[in-house]
Protein backbone atom coordinates (compact mmCIF):
# COMPACT_ATOMS: atom_id res chain seq x y z
CA UNK A 1 0.00 0.00 0.00
CA UNK A 2 1.30 3.73 -0.85
CA UNK A 3 1.62 6.32 1.50
CA UNK A 4 -1.10 8.93 1.80
CA UNK A 5 -0.81 11.82 3.80
CA UNK A 6 -4.04 12.68 3.44
CA UNK A 7 -5.96 9.83 4.14
CA UNK A 8 -3.36 9.26 7.26
CA UNK A 9 -4.57 12.56 8.74
CA UNK A 10 -8.43 11.37 8.29
CA UNK A 11 -7.59 8.43 9.99
CA UNK A 12 -6.12 10.16 13.31
CA UNK A 13 -8.82 12.89 13.47
CA UNK A 14 -11.26 9.96 13.19
CA UNK A 15 -9.78 8.17 15.84
CA UNK A 16 -8.98 11.27 18.34
CA UNK A 17 -12.88 11.64 17.71
CA UNK A 18 -13.74 8.47 19.23
CA UNK A 19 -10.95 8.81 22.06
CA UNK A 20 -13.12 11.99 22.98
CA UNK A 21 -16.02 10.09 22.78
CA UNK A 22 -15.07 7.31 24.84
CA UNK A 23 -12.95 9.38 27.11
CA UNK A 24 -16.69 11.38 27.71
CA UNK A 25 -18.85 8.93 28.42
CA UNK A 26 -16.28 7.15 30.77
CA UNK A 27 -16.22 10.64 32.76
CA UNK A 28 -20.20 11.27 32.54
CA UNK A 29 -20.60 7.64 33.90
CA UNK A 30 -17.83 7.76 36.70
CA UNK A 31 -19.83 11.26 37.66
CA UNK A 32 -22.73 9.50 37.81
CA UNK A 33 -21.24 6.72 39.69
CA UNK A 34 -19.77 9.26 41.98
CA UNK A 35 -23.51 11.32 42.41
CA UNK A 36 -25.10 7.98 43.10
CA UNK A 37 -22.13 7.73 45.84
CA UNK A 38 -22.68 10.38 47.36
CA UNK A 39 -26.42 10.62 47.37
CA UNK A 40 -26.68 7.06 49.20
CA UNK A 41 -23.80 8.66 51.78
CA UNK A 42 -25.45 11.15 52.27
CA UNK A 43 -28.81 9.39 52.52
CA UNK A 44 -27.18 6.96 55.08
CA UNK A 45 -25.81 9.61 57.21
CA UNK A 46 -29.46 11.72 57.06
CA UNK A 47 -31.35 7.69 58.16
CA UNK A 48 -28.91 7.52 60.81
CA UNK A 49 -29.08 11.05 62.10
CA UNK A 50 -33.62 10.19 61.79
CA UNK A 51 -32.91 7.26 63.82
CA UNK A 52 -31.80 9.19 66.72
CA UNK A 53 -33.12 9.25 69.49
CA UNK A 54 -34.66 13.55 69.45
CA UNK A 55 -34.71 15.00 72.91
CA UNK A 56 -35.18 18.98 73.83
CA UNK A 57 -34.07 20.22 77.09
CA UNK A 58 -33.27 23.94 78.88
CA UNK A 59 -29.81 22.98 79.74
CA UNK A 60 -27.82 19.87 78.97
CA UNK A 61 -24.49 18.95 81.35
CA UNK A 62 -21.69 17.23 79.76
CA UNK A 63 -19.72 15.23 82.10
CA UNK A 64 -20.14 13.49 85.45
CA UNK A 65 -17.68 14.70 87.89
CA UNK A 66 -18.22 17.09 90.59
CA UNK A 67 -18.06 19.72 87.95
CA UNK A 68 -21.02 18.04 86.39
CA UNK A 69 -23.20 16.91 89.28
CA UNK A 70 -22.75 20.16 91.16
CA UNK A 71 -23.99 22.02 88.22
CA UNK A 72 -26.90 19.48 87.87
CA UNK A 73 -28.18 19.60 91.22
CA UNK A 74 -28.09 23.29 91.03
CA UNK A 75 -30.33 23.37 87.53
CA UNK A 76 -32.31 20.79 88.51
CA UNK A 77 -33.57 22.68 91.81
CA UNK A 78 -34.53 25.64 89.93
CA UNK A 79 -36.34 23.47 87.91
CA UNK A 80 -34.42 23.87 84.71
CA UNK A 81 -34.93 20.13 84.08
CA UNK A 82 -31.47 19.58 82.92
CA UNK A 83 -30.33 16.24 80.79
CA UNK A 84 -26.92 15.14 81.50
CA UNK A 85 -24.71 12.51 80.11
CA UNK A 86 -22.41 11.31 82.51
CA UNK A 87 -20.16 9.36 79.47
CA UNK A 88 -19.01 5.10 79.14
CA UNK A 89 -15.53 5.08 79.47
CA UNK A 90 -14.55 8.32 78.28
CA UNK A 91 -11.05 8.92 78.18
CA UNK A 92 -11.09 5.56 79.65
CA UNK A 93 -12.47 6.30 83.19
CA UNK A 94 -15.62 5.10 84.32
CA UNK A 95 -18.92 7.86 84.79
CA UNK A 96 -18.02 10.04 87.55
CA UNK A 97 -14.69 10.77 86.56
CA UNK A 98 -10.94 10.95 87.85
CA UNK A 99 -12.41 10.65 91.53
CA UNK A 100 -13.41 6.97 91.10
CA UNK A 101 -9.68 5.90 89.97
CA UNK A 102 -8.91 7.35 93.66
CA UNK A 103 -9.74 5.52 97.29
CA UNK A 104 -9.42 7.63 100.13
CA UNK A 105 -10.41 11.08 99.87
CA UNK A 106 -9.53 13.17 102.60
CA UNK A 107 -9.74 16.46 101.55
CA UNK A 108 -13.35 17.39 100.67
CA UNK A 109 -15.38 18.54 103.35
CA UNK A 110 -18.03 17.48 105.16
CA UNK A 111 -16.65 13.90 105.73
CA UNK A 112 -14.32 14.15 108.67
CA UNK A 113 -13.08 10.44 108.57
CA UNK A 114 -12.41 10.33 104.64
CA UNK A 115 -14.63 8.95 102.33
CA UNK A 116 -14.12 6.33 99.15
CA UNK A 117 -13.58 8.06 95.59
CA UNK A 118 -16.54 6.19 94.36
CA UNK A 119 -18.60 6.48 97.31
CA UNK A 120 -18.17 9.88 97.01
CA UNK A 121 -19.21 10.20 93.01
CA UNK A 122 -22.53 7.61 93.70
CA UNK A 123 -23.58 10.16 96.31
CA UNK A 124 -23.25 13.12 94.06
CA UNK A 125 -24.89 11.36 90.82
CA UNK A 126 -28.05 10.33 93.88
CA UNK A 127 -28.37 13.62 94.37
CA UNK A 128 -28.51 14.59 91.06
CA UNK A 129 -31.42 12.25 90.36
CA UNK A 130 -33.33 13.14 93.81
CA UNK A 131 -33.86 16.75 92.22
CA UNK A 132 -34.93 15.58 88.79
CA UNK A 133 -31.93 15.34 86.51
CA UNK A 134 -31.90 12.88 83.75
CA UNK A 135 -28.21 11.34 83.90
CA UNK A 136 -27.51 9.01 80.39
CA UNK A 137 -24.63 6.49 80.86
CA UNK A 138 -23.40 7.82 76.83
CA UNK A 139 -20.53 9.76 75.85
CA UNK A 140 -21.22 12.79 73.78
CA UNK A 141 -19.47 12.09 70.13
CA UNK A 142 -19.81 15.79 68.99
CA UNK A 143 -21.99 19.42 69.45
CA UNK A 144 -23.17 21.31 66.96
CA UNK A 145 -22.80 25.16 68.86
CA UNK A 146 -22.57 26.84 65.25
CA UNK A 147 -25.82 28.32 66.15
CA UNK A 148 -28.83 28.34 68.41
CA UNK A 149 -30.46 26.18 70.44
CA UNK A 150 -27.33 24.33 69.95
CA UNK A 151 -27.44 20.10 69.15
CA UNK A 152 -25.77 17.68 71.04
CA UNK A 153 -25.07 14.50 70.01
CA UNK A 154 -24.27 10.26 71.25
CA UNK A 155 -24.22 7.25 69.06
CA UNK A 156 -28.21 7.16 70.06
CA UNK A 157 -29.44 10.30 70.78
CA UNK A 158 -29.81 13.84 69.31
CA UNK A 159 -30.54 16.78 72.02
CA UNK A 160 -31.38 20.35 71.32
CA UNK A 161 -30.71 22.79 74.14
CA UNK A 162 -30.74 26.31 74.70
CA UNK A 163 -27.88 26.16 77.60
CA UNK A 164 -24.97 23.94 77.40
CA UNK A 165 -22.41 23.44 80.53
CA UNK A 166 -19.26 21.22 79.57
CA UNK A 167 -17.80 19.62 82.66
CA UNK A 168 -15.71 16.54 80.75
CA UNK A 169 -12.77 17.36 82.85
CA UNK A 170 -9.02 16.59 82.13
CA UNK A 171 -7.37 13.67 82.61
CA UNK A 172 -3.64 12.83 84.32
CA UNK A 173 -1.01 11.72 81.96
CA UNK A 174 0.19 8.41 83.27
CA UNK A 175 3.60 6.06 82.38
CA UNK A 176 3.58 2.93 81.33
CA UNK A 177 6.22 0.09 83.01
CA UNK A 178 6.19 -2.61 85.20
CA UNK A 179 4.27 -2.38 88.20
CA UNK A 180 2.90 1.29 87.48
CA UNK A 181 -1.05 -0.22 86.13
CA UNK A 182 -3.78 -1.19 88.45
CA UNK A 183 -4.01 -4.10 88.11
CA UNK A 184 -3.29 -7.19 90.45
CA UNK A 185 0.40 -6.74 89.96
CA UNK A 186 0.35 -2.98 90.12
CA UNK A 187 0.85 -0.52 92.57
CA UNK A 188 -1.78 2.38 90.95
CA UNK A 189 -3.31 4.03 94.56
CA UNK A 190 -1.58 1.46 96.31
CA UNK A 191 1.79 3.72 96.35
CA UNK A 192 1.56 5.04 92.85
CA UNK A 193 -0.39 8.45 92.05
CA UNK A 194 -0.86 11.43 89.52
CA UNK A 195 -1.76 14.17 92.53
CA UNK A 196 0.28 15.13 95.36
CA UNK A 197 -2.12 17.89 96.69
CA UNK A 198 -5.27 14.95 96.61
CA UNK A 199 -2.77 11.99 97.98
CA UNK A 200 -0.22 13.23 99.82
CA UNK A 201 -0.99 13.53 103.32
CA UNK A 202 -1.94 10.21 103.12
CA UNK A 203 -0.69 8.07 106.39
CA UNK A 204 1.17 5.42 103.88
CA UNK A 205 3.27 8.75 102.76
CA UNK A 206 4.01 9.85 105.82
CA UNK A 207 7.65 10.10 106.87
CA UNK A 208 8.30 8.04 104.08
CA UNK A 209 10.74 8.53 100.94
CA UNK A 210 8.89 9.49 98.27
CA UNK A 211 9.70 10.58 94.65
CA UNK A 212 7.89 12.82 91.64
CA UNK A 213 8.65 12.08 88.13
CA UNK A 214 8.58 14.92 85.73
CA UNK A 215 10.60 18.37 84.99
CA UNK A 216 8.06 21.03 84.76
CA UNK A 217 6.64 23.77 87.35
CA UNK A 218 4.15 21.33 88.27
CA UNK A 219 6.63 18.45 89.65
CA UNK A 220 8.55 21.48 91.06
CA UNK A 221 5.48 22.40 93.19
CA UNK A 222 4.37 18.69 94.04
CA UNK A 223 7.77 17.79 95.29
CA UNK A 224 8.73 20.67 97.54
CA UNK A 225 4.38 19.77 98.60
CA UNK A 226 5.65 16.50 99.83
CA UNK A 227 8.25 17.41 101.99
CA UNK A 228 5.83 18.54 104.13
CA UNK A 229 5.32 14.41 104.55
CA UNK A 230 7.71 12.69 103.05
CA UNK A 231 11.42 11.94 105.08
CA UNK A 232 12.69 12.66 101.63
CA UNK A 233 11.71 13.06 97.97
CA UNK A 234 13.45 12.11 94.66
CA UNK A 235 12.45 14.25 91.44
CA UNK A 236 13.06 11.58 88.70
CA UNK A 237 13.81 13.51 85.38
CA UNK A 238 14.91 12.06 82.11
CA UNK A 239 17.22 15.06 81.37
CA UNK A 240 19.60 16.90 82.79
CA UNK A 241 18.15 20.04 83.01
CA UNK A 242 14.32 21.01 83.57
CA UNK A 243 11.71 22.81 81.94
CA UNK A 244 10.33 24.13 84.82
CA UNK A 245 10.40 28.31 85.24
CA UNK A 246 14.00 29.41 87.21
CA UNK A 247 11.99 30.45 90.43
CA UNK A 248 10.32 26.90 91.16
CA UNK A 249 13.66 25.10 90.22
CA UNK A 250 15.23 26.83 92.65
CA UNK A 251 12.66 26.42 95.40
CA UNK A 252 13.01 22.70 94.93
CA UNK A 253 16.87 22.55 94.12
CA UNK A 254 17.56 24.55 97.42
CA UNK A 255 15.04 22.65 99.61
CA UNK A 256 17.50 20.33 101.42
CA UNK A 257 14.71 17.02 101.65
CA UNK A 258 14.97 17.14 97.79
CA UNK A 259 17.33 15.03 95.63
CA UNK A 260 17.04 15.63 92.23
CA UNK A 261 17.54 12.06 90.08
CA UNK A 262 18.99 13.43 86.47
CA UNK A 263 18.97 11.62 83.40
CA UNK A 264 16.78 8.69 85.04
CA UNK A 265 13.55 6.65 84.00
CA UNK A 266 11.54 4.42 85.74
CA UNK A 267 11.72 0.75 84.43
CA UNK A 268 9.93 -0.97 87.48
CA UNK A 269 8.04 -0.36 90.37
CA UNK A 270 8.12 -3.15 93.02
CA UNK A 271 6.56 -3.99 96.25
CA UNK A 272 6.68 -4.44 99.71
CA UNK A 273 6.81 -7.63 101.53
CA UNK A 274 3.39 -9.26 101.43
CA UNK A 275 1.39 -5.23 102.14
CA UNK A 276 0.80 -5.30 98.71
CA UNK A 277 1.81 -1.41 98.73
CA UNK A 278 4.62 0.02 96.74
CA UNK A 279 8.33 -0.56 98.45
CA UNK A 280 10.64 0.77 95.58
CA UNK A 281 11.65 1.73 92.33
CA UNK A 282 14.65 0.52 89.61
CA UNK A 283 15.42 3.49 87.70
CA UNK A 284 17.66 3.58 84.88
CA UNK A 285 20.30 6.63 84.09
CA UNK A 286 19.89 6.72 80.35
CA UNK A 287 23.57 8.12 79.68
CA UNK A 288 25.64 5.30 81.32
CA UNK A 289 22.66 2.81 81.24
CA UNK A 290 23.02 1.66 85.27
CA UNK A 291 20.04 0.51 86.79
CA UNK A 292 19.88 1.49 90.18
CA UNK A 293 17.01 -0.02 93.48
CA UNK A 294 15.49 3.76 94.94
CA UNK A 295 13.04 2.30 98.09
CA UNK A 296 10.33 4.61 98.60
CA UNK A 297 6.81 4.16 99.37
CA UNK A 298 5.20 6.58 97.27
CA UNK A 299 5.47 7.57 93.55
CA UNK A 300 3.80 10.71 92.04
CA UNK A 301 3.32 11.36 88.13
CA UNK A 302 3.34 15.25 87.28
CA UNK A 303 4.07 14.89 84.02
CA UNK A 304 0.58 17.07 82.79
CA UNK A 305 -3.06 16.63 82.32
CA UNK A 306 -4.91 16.44 79.07
CA UNK A 307 -8.01 18.21 78.98
CA UNK A 308 -11.68 16.27 77.49
CA UNK A 309 -12.18 18.72 74.70
CA UNK A 310 -11.65 16.95 70.95
CA UNK A 311 -14.85 16.37 70.84
CA UNK A 312 -15.77 20.06 70.91
CA UNK A 313 -14.18 20.02 67.02
CA UNK A 314 -12.34 23.43 67.89
CA UNK A 315 -15.62 24.83 68.07
CA UNK A 316 -14.66 26.61 71.44
CA UNK A 317 -11.93 28.64 71.84
CA UNK A 318 -9.04 26.58 74.00
CA UNK A 319 -6.01 27.27 74.86
CA UNK A 320 -1.97 26.33 73.91
CA UNK A 321 -2.64 23.41 76.16
CA UNK A 322 -6.40 22.53 74.88
CA UNK A 323 -8.09 23.84 78.03
CA UNK A 324 -11.52 25.64 77.42
CA UNK A 325 -10.62 29.59 77.63
CA UNK A 326 -13.14 31.06 79.69
CA UNK A 327 -14.20 34.69 80.63
CA UNK A 328 -12.30 35.30 84.66
CA UNK A 329 -14.72 35.43 87.02
CA UNK A 330 -17.21 33.41 84.85
CA UNK A 331 -17.86 30.21 83.41
CA UNK A 332 -19.21 31.48 80.11
CA UNK A 333 -16.91 30.49 77.00
CA UNK A 334 -16.55 31.78 73.64
CA UNK A 335 -19.58 30.66 72.64
CA UNK A 336 -23.12 32.50 74.27
CA UNK A 337 -24.93 30.04 75.61
CA UNK A 338 -22.07 27.83 76.59
CA UNK A 339 -20.49 27.30 79.95
CA UNK A 340 -17.42 25.52 81.10
CA UNK A 341 -17.21 24.29 84.78
CA UNK A 342 -14.35 21.70 86.70
CA UNK A 343 -11.19 20.66 85.49
CA UNK A 344 -11.58 21.20 81.20
CA UNK A 345 -11.23 24.72 81.77
CA UNK A 346 -9.18 24.65 85.23
CA UNK A 347 -4.93 24.13 84.68
CA UNK A 348 -3.84 25.15 88.29
CA UNK A 349 -6.16 24.01 91.10
CA UNK A 350 -7.56 21.09 89.89
CA UNK A 351 -9.60 19.72 93.09
CA UNK A 352 -12.88 18.13 93.33
CA UNK A 353 -14.18 20.59 96.16
CA UNK A 354 -12.84 23.25 93.37
CA UNK A 355 -14.26 21.68 90.15
CA UNK A 356 -17.40 21.63 92.35
CA UNK A 357 -17.65 25.58 92.86
CA UNK A 358 -17.64 26.28 88.92
CA UNK A 359 -20.16 23.33 88.37
CA UNK A 360 -22.17 25.91 90.50
CA UNK A 361 -20.92 28.81 88.58
CA UNK A 362 -21.55 27.29 85.46
CA UNK A 363 -25.78 26.49 86.67
CA UNK A 364 -25.77 29.96 87.94
CA UNK A 365 -24.73 31.39 84.90
CA UNK A 366 -26.77 29.50 82.53
CA UNK A 367 -29.95 29.78 84.39
CA UNK A 368 -28.94 34.00 84.44
CA UNK A 369 -28.20 33.41 80.71
CA UNK A 370 -31.88 31.75 79.74
CA UNK A 371 -33.42 34.38 82.00
CA UNK A 372 -32.01 36.95 79.27
CA UNK A 373 -33.08 35.02 76.10
CA UNK A 374 -36.47 34.79 77.84
CA UNK A 375 -36.30 30.64 77.19
CA UNK A 376 -36.81 29.39 81.24
CA UNK A 377 -40.40 29.61 81.04
CA UNK A 378 -40.38 26.85 78.24
CA UNK A 379 -40.75 23.08 78.78
CA UNK A 380 -38.91 20.04 77.83
CA UNK A 381 -40.05 17.51 75.90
Amino acid sequence: MSFCPKRLTSLLHKARSLLGLATTASSAATAASLSSFSSSSSSAAAAAMEDLQKMKTRVCIIGSGPAGHTAAIYAARAELKPILFEGWMANDIAPGGQLTTTTDVENFPGFPEGILGMELMDRCRNQSLRFGTQIFTETVTKVDFSAHPFKVFTDSKAVVADAVIVATGAVAKRLSFSGSGDGPNGFWNRGISACAVCDGAAPIFRNKPLAVIGGGDSAMEEANFLTKYGSKVYIIHRRDTFRASKIMQNRATSNPKIEVLWNSVVEEAYGEGERGVLGGLKVKNVVTGEVSDLKVSGLFFAIGHEPATKFLDGQLELDSDGYVVTKPGTTHTSVRGVFAAGDVQDKKYRQAVSAAGTGCMAALDAEHYLQEIGSQGGKSD
